[in-house]
């Protein structure tokens, strides 16, 4: 069977209604239904409708507050730290880019961590977001599962723990950095095991050190960081600055959401927002970062190498793909959300 095709504007607006009937406020609703159809449309597949029905169980099971009282809980001129009060992560990390970015006008950095938060979707969402400003962002997060050991051992203390940067350019596409720090994220194991597909070998191994290439046995195994010990090193480092610098979890302390509907998961993140005005000239930046874009590009390739990509060049164009052609979802997935929408008495997300 092929992937069905829908619309920006279908995603959206079925999240939307979901979200809704789940007991979302119609503006909060809003926030999520508009952020996770961007994941899907930039091509983070392993966070856009996929995550639809895991966050309903969720809700439904009394895991997440409907309603947060989302704060300022420590604060200095260009800092912040968030109270997500156990709402959304959507909600909680857009809260946070407004204030990083308002912070940066004034200070020309702005840092804002959260803690009890919850899994707020791809990092590059929130690194993008200080762009349409003329700034950096930065993004890091504490992942919302264990995958990870530390390297050598066997006890999974650590996740795959995000982090983006997207800088601004001129002509060129913005260049856009959003990796796990392990070779696959989760989530993108979750989509293999959506359309059948089997696992790279390299993404994860067995308890015995052996590859590990059916998703569906992902339990069996962990994920490999990038890099190896020195992908082990980044993951602390990134959940240290997420995690523990906010009072939020990390290590024995993460609840594993794929398995724990109810547990505060207490989820860490930061952002950095970065004005570039405060360098010097804004259109000079970006033409020096068109200029070192061009240079890459164009650089001598090896053979048998058809081009030479930069960070985020291939999310844009699979982003002009689907705005173009519409997004294709699983029809595995297509058909659960269509039981669902029939469950909560609302239209199929094709009929949108």
């Amino acid at each position: 069977m092929t992937d069905s095709r829908i619309t920006f504007a279908q995603l959206r607006q079925f999240i939307i209604v979901v979200m809704t009937r789940l007991g979302l406020p119609e503006a909060d609703a809003a926030i999520v239904g508009q952020l996770m159809a961007e994941a899907e449309m930039q091509g983070s597949d392993g966070h856009g409708a996929i995550r639809i029905l895991p966050y309903a169980r969720r809700i439904r099971a009394g895991g997440l507050n409907l309603k947060p009282n989302i704060k300022i809980v420590q604060e200095r001129a260009g800092m912040a730290v968030l109270d997500g009060d156990n709402g959304m992560g959507h909600l909680v990390m857009q809260k946070a880019a407004e204030i990083a970015i308002e912070k940066a006008r004034h200070c020309g950095i702005g840092w804002v961590g959260s803690r009890l938060s919850n899994h707020a979707g791809p990092a590059s969402l929130y690194a993008r977001m200080p762009m349409a400003h003329d700034m950096i962002g930065m993004y890091f997060a504490v992942g919302n599962a264990n995958h990870l050991p530390p390297w050598g051992g066997l006890d999974m203390l650590l996740s795959t723990n995000p982090i983006a940067v997207a800088v601004p350019a001129g002509e060129e596409s913005p260049v856009v950095l959003d990796m796990a720090t392990t070779v696959a994220a989760y989530g993108k194991v979750k989509a293999k095991a959506q359309r059948g597909e089997q696992m790279p070998i390299g993404w994860m191994i067995d308890r015995l050190g052996q590859p590990l290439t059916d998703p569906k046995r992902a339990e069996e195994g962990f994920l490999m960081p990038i890099g190896g010990y020195k992908g082990y090193g980044l993951s602390l480092i990134v959940g240290l600055l997420a995690g523990t610098l906010n009072g939020a979890a990390m290590g024995s302390e993460v609840i594993d959401f794929n398995h724990d509907d109810t547990s505060i998961t207490n989820t860490g993140q930061a952002i950095l927002a970065i004005d570039l005005s405060a360098f010097g000239d804004v259109g000079e930046f970006k033409a020096r970062v068109d200029k070192l874009v061009r240079e890459l590009r164009a650089s001598e390739r090896m053979p048998d190498v058809e081009r030479i990509w930069l960070p985020g060049e291939q999310s844009h164009a699979k982003r002009e793909a689907n705005e173009r052609d519409g997004m294709a979802l699983p029809p595995v997935l297509l058909k659960q959300l269509d039981a669902f929408a029939l469950e909560l008495g609302i239209p199929a997300l094709a009929a949108h």
